[in-house]
């Protein structure tokens, strides 16, 4: 028998809706025979440990508690976690686990931990579960996770909607409980956010088919790395809209900083990359939900670097500057996409349009644009 067909099958069910996430993780354990369910409940973690249990369709089969490590309850999580997998893969009975996470624990960052350190077990699938009358309340939840007592580790910065985004834009599958009080708008958000995953009933059997579909952790972390990552088209469905703004010209960055907080809450959701004309070397991403926008610098532009530097960039990223690649500023662009209910179109392509160089700013030149005043160091640079 070959290593990879031995490797135990491991799906990521996670999701900041707790019901419908035990919905999931019910069905699986009823309709996949000798699955187990690994849970690690972080809210325990402020007597300084994480509790581990194990279950199956019968029930509860063995709980513990684990210690934190580096007073990080993530950090618990991922230490005790290939541990328990490897023992599962080697037990000879395990046909699949399923790693259900704690509320506002992201699948990107176990899913790479799985890949990264161990052989003996591969994720074939990863599924966030919804209550899709609670897709709009979540994204546009501004709040702390800390403040709501969701946060991971003492250090956690994140904020509910944008984690709760991340949890639904990083699955390939969107378990959805049934619940009337959903409308189409509802609906129509949800698929908008990420109209590339499949949608099942939670609790149904078509879940036990497509947790076993494959799982792709590198082509995965490209999709959402702001270089490269697969956003949404232009839609319109139920009141709900998805903007496309592209531009080639670069931002005028104090123009551009002025119009943040408007920009940041004229959608529940927006995320992109984007550059600035002091800047011109940098790429720069968006993320914003809840009101709350995050503004990174995420490395160079790949028409800055060097010729000999291109054998070092994934095939992915190279595929991606190709896309937008244009014959003045190479894969320098403007690509944010805004999502959300009652979107003012006109009202925004006009406000991202007036920060863009004028006609006559363009034309000064390259030299020029970095004497622009440097709006954004307070946001970039680190405090020294």
């Amino acid at each position: 028998m070959s290593t990879d067909r031995a490797r135990l099958p491991v799906v990521i069910v996670c999701g900041l809706h707790a019901e419908a996430r035990h919905e999931v993780v019910e069905g699986l354990l009823r309709d996949v025979p000798r699955s187990v369910a690994l849970h690690h409940d972080l809210s325990t973690a402020t007597g300084g440990t994480v509790r581990r249990s194990l279950r199956d369709a019968d029930g509860e089969q063995a709980a513990g508690d684990t210690p934190l490590v580096n007073d990080c309850a993530c950090c618990a999580l991922r230490e005790d976690l290939v541990p328990e997998l490897e023992r599962l893969a080697g037990d000879g009975v395990t046909r699949l686990a399923v790693l259900e996470l704690w509320d506002s624990v992201e699948p990107k960052s176990m899913a790479e931990v799985i890949a990264a350190h161990t052989t003996l077990a591969e994720v074939t699938g990863v599924v966030t579960a919804i209550d899709p009358s609670l897709v709009l309340p979540c994204l546009a939840n501004g709040d702390d996770l800390a403040d709501a007592g969701l946060a991971a580790a003492p250090s956690d910065q994140r904020t509910i909607g944008d984690t709760w985004a991340r949890q639904v834009e990083y699955a390939p599958v969107l378990a959805v409980a049934d619940n009337p009080a959903a409308d189409d708008e509802d609906r129509a958000l949800l698929r908008q956010l990420n109209p590339m995953a499949r949608q099942a009933p939670a609790g149904s059997a078509e879940l036990a088919r497509l947790v076993f579909a494959g799982f792709d952790v590198e082509a995965a972390a490209a999709g959402q790395h702001p270089a490269c990552a697969l956003l949404p088209q232009e839609a319109e469905e139920a009141g709900v809209g998805t903007l496309v703004w592209q531009r080639h010209r670069p931002f005028h960055p104090e123009r551009l900083y002025h119009a943040l907080e408007d920009l940041s809450c004229a959608a529940a959701r927006s995320r992109g990359r984007f550059w600035l004309a002091d800047r011109p070397d940098t790429l720069l991403s968006w993320d914003a939900a809840g009101g709350a926008l995050c503004v990174e610098d995420v490395g160079p532009w790949l028409a800055s670097l060097p010729d000999a530097a291109w054998s070092l960039v994934p095939p992915y990223r190279q595929a991606a500057a190709a896309l937008d690649w244009h014959p003045e500023h190479g894969d320098r662009c403007q690509h944010l996409v805004f999502v959300s209910p009652g979107l003012d179109r006109d009202g925004l392509t006009e406000l991202l349009d007036s920060c863009l160089l004028t006609d006559e700013e363009y034309g000064a030149g390259r030299e020029t644009w970095k004497l622009l005043p440097a709006a954004f160091d307070a946001l970039l640079d680190p405090v020294r």
